[in-house]
């Protein structure tokens, strides 16, 4: 009796730890996948405002007709930036110095300053590209007055998805500043494994901006690996400024081979590749040098997206040369009557919403549907 006893309690000891044995919390961050909500927010805005869907068709018309003169910006860019931090709890009301740290991320990544641009392999390398665009938090507010370009908001909601609710008071979020003055970014806590989200070019003013989960901003205080070293807003400000997923959102279901992110030097790609997968991977007869899987347009882990190319930084010039060159007259970086700092002198195009015809680009046509 008491062998069986014996018997049986070292097997209900052994059913309750075989999980504790299988478990490292290298594994556990294997499981954690980036989720953005840039396409969900799009497919929104084109059923609910009649407006955004020929306002999206003129600026792919007019980023087709800028790439297509050549005639690229030289000069260095710097965008003012308020970052409204919506708090429910004390640690999701993050630091200055947090918030920070994920500028300096904004300003190396987009200069290609980054030091881990050198894990790009060799084959990509000449790809890589200075997108000459700098970021500042703004010194001055919206009515002129002097400003840490930071809004702090106590709110009563525990979560936040990508309905917009967190960039507007009554929702218990924090109204937008002028969109033609700021770039808006908003950290709060974003539910359901939701790390951030941005609205493209040519949505309402009210909502203009992206969005970061707290835990998922800069790269010290609460960022958590693997989404640690900042690059979630590296991505969703990419949105932003016109860029599309690498892969073309064409993943899951239908032709996945078929879309495109209307770059022209990113190789077509199959689906999202999430963690950090082993050069070459292949998809879509892109081989033998497979996906571009560490550009920051992709869903890998922080540690392995650490570049953007020469195309998309030319059409994150076309969309500051139209639809986003009002925020290079901005007077949110004009401190004390001094000239706006660092901001280089460029000449804006007029952006005229005029729907053009829609012709077809690389991969697939401009998407408006």
């Amino acid at each position: 009796m008491k062998t069986s006893l014996f018997i049986l309690g070292m097997i209900i000891f052994s059913l309750m730890t075989m999980p504790l044995l299988g478990y490292s919390p290298g594994t556990y961050a294997q499981e954690k996948k980036r989720i953005c909500a840039t396409m969900e927010v799009h497919d929104k805005l084109l059923k609910t405002v009649p407006a955004y869907k020929d306002s999206r068709a003129a600026i792919e018309n007019l980023t087709r007709d800028y790439l297509l003169r050549g005639a690229l910006r030289t000069e260095i860019v710097k965008i003012p930036v308020v970052v409204h931090v919506v708090y429910n709890t004390p640690d999701q009301n993050i630091s200055d110095d947090q918030i920070k740290s994920q500028i300096r991320i904004l300003n190396e990544d987009y200069r290609k300053l980054n030091a881990d641009i050198s894990i790009v392999p060799s084959v990509f390398q000449t790809l890589a590209a200075d997108s000459k665009i700098e970021f500042a938090l703004a010194c001055r507010g919206p009515e002129g007055k002097p400003t840490d370009g930071i809004t702090r908001t106590k709110t009563d909601v525990a979560s936040f998805t990508y309905d917009d609710a967190v960039k507007f008071t009554p929702s218990g979020g924090m109204d937008a500043w002028p969109m033609d003055k700021y770039l808006n970014m908003w950290v709060c806590n974003l539910g359901g494994g939701l790390l951030g989200y941005a609205q493209f070019p040519g949505g309402p003013a009210g909502t203009d901006g992206v969005v970061i989960t707290y835990t998922a901003f800069g790269d010290i205080g609460t960022a958590s690996p693997p989404f640690n070293k900042g690059r979630t807003a590296t991505h969703e400000v990419g949105h932003w400024l016109n860029l599309f997923h690498i892969w073309g959102d064409d993943c899951p279901g239908g032709d996945q081979c078929g879309g495109s992110d209307d770059v022209g030097d990113t190789p077509n790609q199959e689906c999202s590749n999430p963690g950090c997968p082993t050069f070459p991977h292949v998809s879509c007869d892109n081989g033998p040098n497979g996906d571009l899987f560490m550009d920051y347009m992709d869903y890998t882990d922080d540690a392995c997206m650490v570049m953007f190319t020469k195309g998309q930084s030319a059409r994150m010039d076309a969309a500051i040369s139209g639809p986003r060159s009002a925020i290079m007259s901005s007077d949110g970086l004009k401190c004390n009557g001094a000239p706006p700092c660092g901001q280089g002198s460029i000449t804006a195009l007029a952006f005229v919403l005029t729907v053009y015809g829609i012709g077809k680009m690389r991969k697939k046509s401009i998407r408006t549907k």
